[in-house]
């Protein structure tokens, strides 16, 4: 077995995970590089051979696999500069886009702003065509208007179009024949999305809308991966790259090219994922994961060690995705944040320094106060061996900032308002999960937190004692937890095809057609990966709902048999029971409608047996470093300060304290304890 390498691209930092062949697991950070993400992650592995004493080709020869989590996607969503869309839709589905379900974020601001539309008006082309609920033909596809239409979008600059026809995931053949009349008439364009192939279900706005997204990140995904590909190829790599999906696995790059929006969070997904398998291990089941980085604060509820899935009502970038997606809410909130006086207030992000040019006292050319600046001001970061050893931190530099834009405006001193930095970002931190958490009716007190991100360990004491959470896990590898999420991440194949009627005139013979289709498919993408039938596990679901509702609920079904009227009538209560379960109420004398057949296949991929290798050091003195002074709330003092690296399990360190790791440092405050587990994670007891 040789290397095996997980990435994940964030807002400020690329992080990596690589796992030895002798099974030692060790992580590296490049800064992100936004203008070309490939340039970032080449860095990183750069690092890596310089860390093992080799050249980037022996290292990229040795490696059986890289995985990759990206923002890419996300980064086009937020900055809307994704490909020239067009959309090909059925007449008098035109503006089905615009009126959303009549959905407005803000619904008590009447002059809050429509999102930033993806197609044009003009680019969205009306074609006469239907077909009725059972597929059946009842106005044929107009051939001459598609043309027409596919002329005038490529006229006004379109290179990617969407196609949206009527119930075309009961029969695809007008969406199909439209995709060959595109290729004739616009050989060069450079995606063509169809709507059966991305969501296989109605209605049609879920439909339409993740349909457009998919075209408008589509070309922008293909081209990152390919071009990194290439670069990897290049360097001697010959193997599988591997992308992580927002459904919480992952897949070859042919596949999510075809399927850009899962890639949607796939970066956050892969530190959930990571938290799950790290909780698992620990022998926790019901917790919340928190990953806070430079820019972004992500939040993931996890029960039954089961990262929660939406699968209905998913919105990402003011669009409605119609996917199942790991439910991972971000907010702009991270060490990256940018602090700033308005009117007397102190703020605290949602903008971020990023990368580039990154906290004043990274001494990148930054100019504005951020939440790392004071944590440097409050004694968390050492001044020197920072970034594992690269980095000195220019402490008077944020001093002299914060003073500047913070404290002067004020009238307080510079800890003063270095410590209102602090309670503003760890509070708005804590009003984001506690919001989180109450939407699934969670109580954080019933909770453990996992924190991870360079700056979770920093932060996640303050989060638990302001949600009243009382055990903290910590792991060592904390900074680059996304890259080892992706990397444990199993192979994952979520689709559904759509089979309306009622659960009483059900064709037997129908259902068991979709079920051979869904297996086949399954068959067909995990051809590339090389596993064995035996190697994948296959789960598969009926959508049932009750009649006029818009969205439906997985019951699972036996994978071992056909489905039979017994099997039926089973599913018809359990969906009764689930139903209540989930929503509060149900109406057993009512008969569901059956919307269609899910399945969900996993092949699962190695894991490293050891997630972070642990120092000698039983007896924490002998690991001592020095002090330092820290503020928490009343005055500075003088706290111990200890080397993270060397420290074992069987110790107990009373805060306040500082432990320092290459990439972050875990902040004991008063009235707690640390202790490390077996499995590499800092576990703090708070009063």
């Amino acid at each position: 077995m040789g290397f095996r390498v997980g990435i994940d691209v964030g807002g400020t930092f690329t992080d990596t995970i690589c796992v030895t062949p002798e099974g030692e697991v060790v992580l590296d950070k490049a800064p992100t590089t936004p203008e070309d993400q490939s340039i970032g992650v080449m860095s990183c592995l750069s690092q890596l051979a310089d860390r093992f004493g080799r050249s980037l080709q022996d290292l990229c020869a040795d490696l059986d696999i890289v995985v990759h989590g990206t923002t890419a996607g996300d980064n086009t969503m937020i900055q809307m500069n994704g490909a020239e869309t067009g959309l090909l839709v059925t007449e008098g589905q035109r503006d089905k886009i615009e009126l959303r379900r009549g959905f407005k974020e803000q619904i008590w601001d009447p002059a809050y702003p429509a999102p930033e539309p993806i197609a044009r008006r003009r680019a969205r082309i009306p074609i006469p065509e239907r077909l009725n609920f059972e597929g059946d033909v009842i106005k044929p596809l107009d051939e001459e208007a598609v043309r027409r239409g596919v002329r005038r979008l490529r006229d006004l600059g379109v290179n990617s179009i969407a196609v949206m026809f009527i119930f075309s995931f009961v029969n695809p053949a007008h969406e199909r024949r439209a995709a060959e009349i595109i290729r004739e008439e616009y050989p060069e364009v450079e995606q063509i999305t169809l709507s059966h192939e991305v969501m296989p279900r109605g209605p049609e706005f879920e439909r339409v809308s993740t349909t457009l997204v998919n075209a408008y990140i589509g070309p922008g995904i293909a081209s990152y991966v390919t071009h990194l590909q290439e670069q990897l190829r290049s360097a001697g790599y010959g193997g599988p790259l591997l992308i992580m999906q927002s459904t919480g696995g992952v897949m070859p790059p042919d596949y999510v090219a075809r399927r850009a929006v899962n890639v949607l969070a796939s970066g956050p997904t892969g530190g959930a994922m990571g938290a799950a398998e790290a909780a698992r291990r620990a022998g926790i089941e019901d917790f919340v994961a928190i990953d806070m980085g430079g820019t972004s604060f992500d939040v993931c509820l996890v029960r039954d060690n089961k990262p929660e899935i939406k699968t209905d009502w998913v919105w990402r970038y003011r669009y409605y995705i119609g996917l199942p997606m790991v439910d991972v809410q971000s907010v702009g909130a991270g060490g990256g944040s940018i602090a700033r006086v308005s009117e007397g207030s102190l703020l605290v992000g949602p903008e971020s320094a990023g990368s580039v040019p990154g906290p004043v006292c990274y001494g990148r050319g930054g100019t504005q106060p951020t939440v790392t600046d004071a944590d440097a001001v409050l004694g968390y970061l050492p001044l020197d061996g920072f970034a594992s050893g690269r980095m000195s931190l220019d402490v008077e530099a944020s001093r002299q900032t914060i003073k500047r834009d913070v404290a002067d405006p004020l009238g307080v001193d510079v800890i003063e308002a270095a410590w209102g930095i602090e309670r503003i970002v760890n509070a708005n931190m804590a009003n984001a999960t506690r919001r989180i958490l109450a939407s699934h009716g969670a109580d954080p007190r019933e909770l453990s937190l996992i924190a991870y991100g360079g700056n979770g360990p920093v932060h996640a004491w303050a989060i638990a004692q302001e949600l009243g959470i009382h055990r903290v896990l910590l792991p060592k590898i904390a900074p680059a937890f996304s890259a080892l999420g992706v990397l444990v991440a199993d192979y994952v194949i979520d689709q559904v095809q759509s089979y309306v009627v009622p659960l009483s005139q059900v064709d037997l013979q129908r259902l068991a057609e979709v079920r051979s289709d869904l297996l086949g498919e399954v068959r067909k993408e995990f051809e590339p990966t090389g596993l064995t039938e035996q190697e994948i596990d296959i789960s598969l679901f009926l959508q049932m709902c009750y009649q006029g509702q818009n969205f439906d609920m997985s019951i699972p079904v036996d994978t071992a048999s056909e489905i039979g009227q017994a099997e039926l009538s089973d599913a018809a209560e359990r969906f009764h029971s689930q139903h209540e379960a989930e929503r509060g109420f149900c109406f057993p004398d009512q008969e569901p409608i059956v919307r269609g057949m899910r399945i969900v296949a996993r092949g699962h991929t190695p894991k490293p047996e050891h997630f972070a290798d642990l120092g000698a050091e039983s007896d924490p003195e002998q690991a001592r470093i020095g002090t330092r002074s820290a503020y928490f709330g009343l005055e500075p003092v003088e706290v111990p300060v200890y080397d993270g690296p060397r420290l074992g399990t069987g110790f107990s360190i009373d805060g306040p304290a500082l432990i320092q790791e290459p990439f972050t440092v875990v902040v004991l405050p008063p009235d707690s304890s640390a202790h490390l587990d077996e499995q590499g994670n800092y576990v703090l007891e708070l009063s």
